[in-house]
C-alpha cells in the first residue's frame, strides 16, 4: 500500500476494466505469502484510486492518515459495540463524541447520537425514531395505524430516503416529492401545500426531511422556513446533512447551515468531507432520550451497564466494529482549525471553478452552488441539441483517458445528464 499510495496522486483515478483477474474458487490448499502478495496487489491496482489528483468524481474523499491506522489498529483489537463490556473504552467515547457534534451542531445539551456504517443506516435510523414516537409502533407495529404515514422531502433527496421508507414497512410510494427551485431547493409553499393534501386524502404526514447538500447539485433546502413549518404541523424534522454538514467547521459558511439546530435528528458523513474512510456516518438526535424511549430493544444475554447503555440496543447494528477510533484519530490530528481551513479552501476552489466555466459560453452550471460541488455540461452550440449528450459522455472520456481526469455523470431533472466536479483539497 506504501508503494502504491507513494506513486497513486499521479495515477489514473480509474483502473484499466477488466474481468479476468478474479479467482472465486476457495483454494483447497493455502496458498503461500508471495501468491498472496500477488492476488492484493492485482486487488489494489484494479481498485478505483481515490488518491489520485484527477479524482475529483462523487463524494469519495481520500481518508486522512490517521483513518488507516485507525481501521487497522480497530481491526487488530477487534472490539464489538455490542456491549460496553466488548468496548469499554470505545462505547463511552462514541456516545461523548457523538454528543460533541451534536452540540456543534446547536442541539443542545440533551441531544447525542450514534455512529453507524453509512449515511442510509443514519437516516434509517432517524426515520424509525420518528416513526416510533409518531405512532407508538416500537411494540405494536404499524397494523394498529388507522392512516398511511407519510413523509415529506425534496424531489432532489438521497435514495437512502425511499429506501428506509421500504425498509420501515411505509413503501417508497409514502415519501411524497417536493418541488424545488432552480436551486434545487424545496418549494416551502409546495411543501405546505402537500402536507395539507396529505391530510384531506386521510394520510398521516410524521417527518419532513430537509437535503443539506443535494448529491448532484450541492445545495440545501431553507432550513429555518422548514423547521417552522414541522412546528406549525407537528412534524418531526430531520435534516440529511451526510455532505453538507461539515461546513459548521467554517466560520465564514456555517452560516449556511442556519436553522440546522431546529431538527430533531441529523444525519452527518464524517466519511465524507471530513476525509475519514468509508464507515462512519452519525444519526443526531435534539432529545438523546428519544434512542432509549423509541428505539432501545434490550438484550438477554448481557446485563445492563450501569454507567452507559449499550449500543447495539439502540441501533439498527447490532455487533458493529469500532468506527469511531479513526474520527477521534482524525480530529486529534487536524482539530477544527484545520477542519476549517480543508472546508474554506474547497468552497474557494469551487467558486474558481464556477468562475471558469462561466467564461466558456459552450459551458452551462446548474443553479448557485451552496458547497464545494458543481453540477455542469456542455452546450456547445456548433452541434445539434440532440447530440449533446453523446459530446459530453466523450468530454468525460477524453478527460479521464488524456489528462487522468474523473468527473461523475449523472442524470439530472428527468434524465438530461450534466458532468458533477466534487471539488477537494487534500487533508
Amino acid at each position: 500500500m506504501l508503494s502504491f499510495l507513494s506513486k497513486a496522486s499521479e495515477c489514473s483515478p480509474l483502473p484499466p476494466i477488466t474481468k479476468d483477474f478474479i479467482e472465486i474458487e476457495i483454494p483447497d490448499a493455502p496458498l503461500s505469502e508471495d501468491e498472496l502478495l500477488e492476488k492484493l496487489q492485482a486487488a489494489i491496482t484494479s481498485s478505483t484510486n481515490v488518491a489520485s489528483r484527477g479524482f475529483i468524481g462523487h463524494m469519495n474523499s481520500m481518508p486522512t492518515t490517521m483513518s488507516v491506522l485507525g481501521d487497522f489498529v480497530a481491526s487488530a483489537l477487534s472490539n464489538n459495540m455490542l456491549f460496553q463490556e466488548l468496548s469499554p473504552f470505545f462505547s463511552p467515547l462514541e456516545l461523548k463524541l457523538t454528543k460533541e457534534f451534536a452540540k456543534l451542531f446547536g442541539l443542545g445539551e440533551n441531544a447525542g447520537g450514534v455512529l453507524l456504517g453509512a449515511g442510509s443506516m443514519s437516516n434509517l435510523q432517524a426515520l424509525a425514531v420518528a416513526r416510533n414516537l409518531k405512532f407508538n409502533t416500537l411494540e405494536k407495529g404499524l397494523n394498529g395505524t388507522e392512516k398511511q404515514p407519510v413523509i415529506l422531502a425534496s424531489e432532489a433527496a438521497r435514495a437512502s430516503i425511499r429506501k428506509a421508507a421500504m425498509v420501515l414497512g411505509l413503501g417508497m410510494s409514502s415519501v411524497i416529492p417536493i418541488r424545488t427551485n432552480s436551486d434545487s431547493q424545496m418549494y416551502i409553499e409546495s411543501l405546505e401545500r402537500e402536507i395539507k393534501r396529505a391530510k384531506a386524502e386521510n394520510k398521516e404526514p410524521f417527518c419532513i426531511v430537509a437535503t443539506v447538500g443535494t448529491t448532484i447539485t450541492g445545495n440545501i433546502d431553507p432550513l429555518i422556513e422548514i423547521a417552522q413549518i414541522a412546528k406549525e404541523y407537528n412534524l418531526w424534522f430531520h435534516a440529511d446533512a451526510a455532505y453538507g454538514g461539515a461546513l459548521i467547521f467554517s466560520e465564514t459558511h456555517k452560516r449556511k447551515l442556519a436553522g440546522i439546530e431546529l431538527a430533531d435528528s441529523i444525519t452527518f458523513n464524517p466519511q465524507k468531507w471530513l476525509y475519514v474512510s468509508n464507515g462512519c456516518s452519525m444519526a443526531l438526535f435534539k432529545r438523546e432520550d428519544d434512542l432509549s424511549k423509541a428505539f432501545r430493544v434490550p438484550s438477554p444475554y448481557v446485563q445492563d451497564s450501569k454507567d452507559i447503555i449499550n449500543l447495539g440496543e439502540i441501533t439498527v447494528h447490532g455487533s458493529r466494529r469500532v468506527e469511531v477510533l479513526k474520527l477521534w484519530l482524525s480530529l486529534l490530528r487536524i482539530g477544527k482549525r484545520g477542519y476549517a481551513q480543508l472546508v474554506d479552501e474547497c468552497c474557494r476552489l469551487a467558486d474558481y471553478f464556477k468562475s471558469k466555466i462561466d467564461e466558456r459560453p459552450f459551458l452551462q452550471i446548474v443553479g448557485t452552488p451552496d458547497m464545494n460541488i458543481l453540477c455542469f455540461r456542455g452546450v456547445p452550440d456548433w452541434i445539434e441539441e440532440t447530440n449533446w449528450h453523446e459530446w459530453n459522455l466523450n468530454l468525460q472520456q477524453l478527460l479521464l483517458k488524456e489528462k487522468n481526469i474523473f468527473l461523475s455523470f449523472s442524470p439530472y431533472r428527468g434524465g438530461a445528464l450534466a458532468s458533477r466536479r466534487v471539488v477537494k483539497s487534500l487533508p
